[in-house]
């Protein structure tokens, strides 16, 4: 999972924070909220490539983190729409994020 909190008060920084979200996407990452990203990665080793590319990525300013979960974890997530429960949609059978 990819946290990121990005300034957008200049032209710059709007630009910098796009790019960043469309390199996320690039790379195969889906947007969970508008700055929480996810990606399945199915090893640790495959994890650390996509890691070392959000570091490639990441903009001149601002915050972003970087959070690894198991399968299982990722599974037992709570999704709530309008105060209703909602089970996990296509939760992946083998699955690491970060």
């Amino acid at each position: 999972m990819v946290f990121f909190d990005l300034p957008t008060e200049t032209k710059t920084d709007r630009r910098n924070a796009a790019l960043f979200r469309k390199d996320l996407i690039k790379d195969g990452f889906t947007m969970l909220q508008f700055s929480v990203y996810t990606r399945h990665c199915s090893s640790a080793e495959n994890t650390e490539v996509h890691r070392k590319r959000v570091l490639r990525s990441l903009p001149p300013k601002g915050s972003v983190n970087l959070l690894q979960v198991t399968d299982k974890q990722f599974g037992r997530m709570e999704l709530y729409y309008n105060t209703h429960s909602k089970e996990n949609p296509g939760v992946p059978q083998q699955l690491e994020l970060f």
